[in-house]
């Protein structure tokens, strides 16, 4: 596979060039392919080389590029050497690609594909905690906790299957001034029947109606804040009423998590770090960070200049802790607990300077881990409406979703009898709605479309489903052809030979997006892989062919559906055998 045809062209370089071979695998990429077009394997970037070292970085680029070219000699596994702009590119032995590539599959590597690249070596692996999702108690599960649960879930994923100890942890809005007001307002508002009847509802309900009176009733707004300050003295009646409402709303996420194929090593939450929050502050005292604002509130200062120009407030006047002071005492906790070796926060952007004064505040306390420490923030989801209306509830989008991928699965004249089409219609509904979000840049903001999001054809979660579906279905109606060794002449047809050097490119995609941890690149690979398998199936019959023949395209179909099958898990997505 594509290791062992970067270390050849390496060698190929670092003797032409006097250097270890080792220095040329970063300059050295698979090309991207396109259908209907003969493209080389690899290609080599002059100024990669350039920049570190290797080549001089003055002089004309162009004339290197063709001087290390005409350098360079062809053999057994280099058939073509190619001087382009800034760059060189190689093409293999057809026979040997089509060879080492399949290889890899039908051994009990299939599912690690490209996952063992020595590409993949570069990355530090170690434990690493990933704190997502992250949704407020008591109130039902937001379409804006969407993005953060599934894009969690993915870096979750992908780190994980890149070898490192991975800690999946939901941090729970469990604490905090909302509880002030949930409590005061349920005394006013609330209804334990309608709380048995319908938990989550009525609590949203309460909220709703509190915030209302608060904006006009300065008695409810002391009520929330004497409340909240009973709450953090552990008054028993408060602390009742409060976990109460927190065992509620935590057995209604499960659900959610269950359906969405999402699950969590802990769940954590605000009120864990209540304690440790006024430790942090007497710490922050006795180092001297901790100042007091003419307002009476205890501030950190961030300035440069030490001026209190740029302030983080981590104490109320009163003396209660903020969300701040309970993330820099969960931060120490979980280091001093779980000895991670980095700390991801998936929350969305207009968190981005919550984080950058968490992680300052950290530095100066002394904590030179928060170095290790990234909040990977991602844009705004607009436009999410059901049927009915404005969204509120991520629960009714998933219905939905399940609703009109069924209602879809019925008209269409291609959809097979299958056993349970609800629980196919709620898979392929929710790969839907991961594609939709995944296909972007993950900090743009973007616009919810059903339809579009629910197409059978063209770049959707629906597609992926749809081709592995086939794929799979394939492999069935063929399990009766027997398995010959692989005769590598029988699949050199460029339909062929595309799909299997797109399959080179799959440990960079990897690669790129632990890089950035994006999921662009790895939903982008699958899409272009199944336009490429749609002309394979339709251009390389199975049937009808010859034996031998039938089985060396079984096979390419076959490593086909392993890439795209491991690649959609790692995406968050369960592939479905039928459809």
């Amino acid at each position: 596979m594509a290791c062992f045809f970067r270390r050849k062209i390496a060698a190929k370089l670092g003797c032409t060039l006097q250097r270890s071979e080792d220095a040329f695998i970063p300059a050295l990429s698979a090309v991207p392919v396109f259908k209907k077009q003969q493209t080389a394997d690899f290609k080599l970037s002059i100024g990669t080389l350039r920049m570190s070292g290797i080549l001089p970085s003055s002089g004309d680029i162009q004339l290197q590029t063709e001087s290390l070219a005409s350098r360079l000699k062809r053999d057994s596994v280099v058939e073509d050497i190619s001087a382009g702009r800034g760059v060189i590119t190689f093409k293999v032995n057809r026979k040997l690609l089509v060879q080492k590539v399949l290889e890899s599959f039908g051994k009990e590597e299939e599912d690690t594909f490209g996952l063992n690249s020595e590409l993949l070596n570069t990355l530090k692996r170690g434990t690493t905690l990933v704190e997502y999702s992250s949704p407020n108690i008591a109130k039902k599960f937001h379409a804006g906790h969407l993005r953060s649960t599934i894009i969690g879930n993915f870096i979750a994923n992908l780190k994980q299957c890149l070898g490192n100890n991975v800690i999946r942890m939901n941090y729970l809005g469990d604490w905090g001034m909302q509880f002030g007001l949930l409590g005061a307002g349920f005394s006013k508002f609330g209804c334990q029947e309608k709380l048995k009847q319908n938990p989550l509802q009525h609590l949203f309900e309460v909220y709703v109606q509190v915030n209302k009176d608060a904006e006009q009733n300065e008695e409810m707004m002391q009520a929330a804040r004497d409340f909240f300050r009973q709450l953090e003295q552990h008054d028993s009646e408060a602390v009742s009423l409060w976990q109460q409402f927190r065992e509620i709303t935590v057995d209604e996420y499960q659900h959610v998590y269950k359906r969405l194929g999402v699950h969590f090593d802990i769940y954590s939450g605000e009120s864990f770090h209540q304690h440790q929050a006024q430790e942090v502050v007497q710490r922050l005292q006795s180092q001297g960070l901790l100042k007091t604002s003419e307002k009476g509130t205890g501030v950190v200062d961030l300035s440069t200049t030490k001026d209190m120009s740029s302030v983080s407030t981590v104490l109320r006047s009163d003396g209660t802790t903020l969300y701040i002071t309970r993330d820099l005492a969960a931060a120490i906790e979980r280091k001093e607990k779980y000895h991670f070796d980095e700390m991801i926060y998936v929350t969305d952007k207009s968190q981005a300077n919550h984080f950058h004064q968490l992680f300052h505040i950290l530095l100066a306390m002394g904590h030179s881990w928060a170095d290790r420490c990234e909040h990977v923030p991602f844009g705004l989801l607009r436009g999410m409406k059901t049927r009915r209306g404005e969204v509120v509830f991520l629960e009714d989008v998933l219905d939905e979703a399940r609703a009109r991928m069924l209602h879809n699965m019925n008209q269409s004249k291609t959809t097979k009898e299958m056993d349970n089409p609800e629980d196919t219609a709620e898979k392929v509904g929710i790969s839907a709605l991961i594609v939709q979000d995944f296909r972007g840049p993950r900090e743009s903001d973007y616009a919810f479309d059903w339809d579009r999001m629910l197409q059978a054809q063209g770049d959707t979660g629906v597609f992926l489903q749809y081709t592995h579906a086939r794929l799979h279905s394939l492999m069935q109606r063929n399990e009766g052809v027997g398995a010959a060794p692989l005769d590598p002449s029988l699949l050199l047809e460029q339909t062929s030979i595309t799909v299997l050097q797109h399959l080179l490119r799959y440990d960079e995609v990897l690669y790129q997006s632990a890089d950035d941890l994006q999921p662009k690149h790895l939903v982008n690979f699958l899409l272009k892989l199944c336009h490429l398998i749609a002309s394979a199936h339709r251009e390389l019959p199975v049937k009808g062919s010859p034996p031998d023949v039938a089985q060396a395209r079984l096979r390419l179909f076959s490593c086909g559906r392993s890439v795209l099958a491991n690649g959609m898990k790692i995406l968050g997505i369960t592939p479905v055998d039928q459809m």
